[in-house]
């Protein structure tokens, strides 16, 4: 059995616009998982797409993380309010409970994920 990279390519940098978010469906140690990263200049942060509340999906609508004006993450089925660095939730059911984060770097213009948070 091959053994699973300790990191895994998400996409180039330049396909997140900065300020944004980005959704993605990637599959790691043969398990799918949905995450989502926001770009805020040269630095990503990316969590699992759960919020910490009921465990749905942040987003409705594809790419639909940040509220309108883009300084924080909302959770459209109950309108929880997130910090982009860290994903601390600041407003909403699930107050002072973060996101989960997902380690991330951002080397030769590409974003990577490290694998071993889905080992836990």
């Amino acid at each position: 059995m091959a053994k699973e990279p300790a990191e895994f390519l998400i996409c180039a940098l330049a396909e997140m616009a900065d300020g944004a978010a980005k959704g993605f469906d990637v599959e790691v140690l043969g398990k799918r998982h949905m995450l989502f990263g926001v770009r805020l200049g040269a630095q990503v942060h990316i969590y699992i797409n759960s919020c910490p509340h009921i465990g749905a999906p942040l987003n409705m609508l594809p790419d639909r993380f940040l509220t309108t004006d883009g300084k924080l993450i909302n959770c459209s089925t109950h309108g929880a309010l997130f910090s982009i660095e860290d994903g601390m939730c600041i407003a909403g059911p699930c107050k002072g409970r973060p996101l989960r984060s997902v380690p991330t770097h951002v080397r030769g213009g590409e974003v990577f994920i490290e694998t071993r948070i889905f080992m836990l």
